[in-house]
């Protein structure tokens, strides 16, 4: 393992915030996980992946902890199925590739989605009419406060909109070290959500859907390498027919699709009807190719960022009566 103190965080959170952790732990195998929470017990602990979804607001006088853990195994399969078991520090992205490589059908809309395998078990990462709970079959993780391990099924995991069990009752108290994936031999592509089918060319497979995905999502987000970023940084809100009834009433040709529970409108759709689409509040930005995004449009403060957040979704609210949210944690 390796442990590091009073470290600049600047390397590990894709928003390019320079505040410092007062230690940094990085861990090679599940023992030394157990090792490092017996040597920290009640001290703050965080475990991040990537630091794709998290906004530090300041300096953690904590415990950082990160996973070095990046393989990934076949544990089953049958004629129709395979089951990749994957460690929790493993890109996602890589093992989508992977994935796709091998002809295994099943994560391909999820690409090019920042962050590692845990992180997007616990957010329930989402992308293209694809969601990660709808190929998790169960998650592995280690309890904080006693350093046993559980097995939750994907039904225990409560999973919803880009939410988990891990984000609500057990927030903090569990680190998730392996995600076991139910996956396709042959191909079951879902190119329904939005212009994704247009996009797939070429004789059909999951490396053509994952491309075309790919494609996509360069030519809408920002390069997280380039321009601070957390993707997608606010939540598309699902809200009652009657409210989208309402706002379809005064607006011709609203983006919706239909939920369990209500009608989902592109976040994105509603900042850009209220004209922040490439708006400035000191260093953030609303990305002028796709306004669920906010960016480091130059050494932004974490209170530029939170700033800009809530003049947005103060707007549209005053404007649709619609709450967003960010999907963004706040550390």
């Amino acid at each position: 393992m390796s442990i590091q103190e009073n470290i600049s965080l600047l390397p590990y959170n894709t928003f390019r915030m320079d505040v410092k952790a007062r230690v940094f732990a990085e861990y090679n195998s599940v023992e030394e996980l157990k090792e490092l929470l017996v040597r920290y017990k009640g001290e703050q602990i965080l475990h991040i992946g990537q630091g794709s979804n998290l906004l530090f607001t300041k300096d953690f006088d904590g415990i950082i902890l990160h996973s070095a853990m990046r393989r990934a195994r076949c544990v089953s399969e049958d004629e129709e199925n395979v089951w990749i078991e994957a460690d929790n520090g493993l890109v996602m992205d890589e093992l989508i590739e992977q994935l796709c490589d091998m002809g295994i059908s099943g994560m391909e809309n999820l690409s090019y989605i920042p962050g590692e395998v845990g992180a997007s078990a616990v957010q329930n990462v989402g992308a293209y009419g694809v969601e990660a709970k709808d190929v998790i079959e169960t998650v592995r993780a280690i309890s904080v406060e006693t350093g046993t391990e559980h097995v939750f099924t994907n039904a225990e995991c409560k999973y919803g909109y880009r939410d988990s069990i891990f984000k609500n009752e057990l927030r903090g108290q569990y680190i998730i070290t392996y995600v076991v994936f139910k996956l396709n031999k042959h191909l079951a592509p879902k190119l329904d959500y939005g212009n994704l089918r247009s996009e797939v060319s070429g004789e059909m497979s999951a490396t053509a859907i994952r491309e075309a995905v790919i494609r996509i999502r360069k030519q809408k987000l920002p390069e997280v390498s380039e321009t601070g970023s957390a993707g997608s940084f606010f939540k598309n809100p699902i809200v009652p027919r009657e409210l989208y009834e309402s706002v379809a009433a005064r607006y011709d040709k609203v983006p919706h699709y239909e939920q369990d529970g209500g009608i989902k409108i592109p976040a994105a759709w509603l900042i850009e009807q209220c004209g922040w689409k490439g708006k400035k509040k000191g260093g953030a930005q609303c990305y002028e190719k796709q306004p669920l995004v906010l960016v480091n449009a130059g050494n932004a403060s974490p209170e530029d960022i939170i700033h800009l957040a809530a003049a947005i979704c103060a707007d549209v609210k005053n404007k649709f009566g619609i709450t967003i949210s960010p999907e963004v944690n706040y550390i």
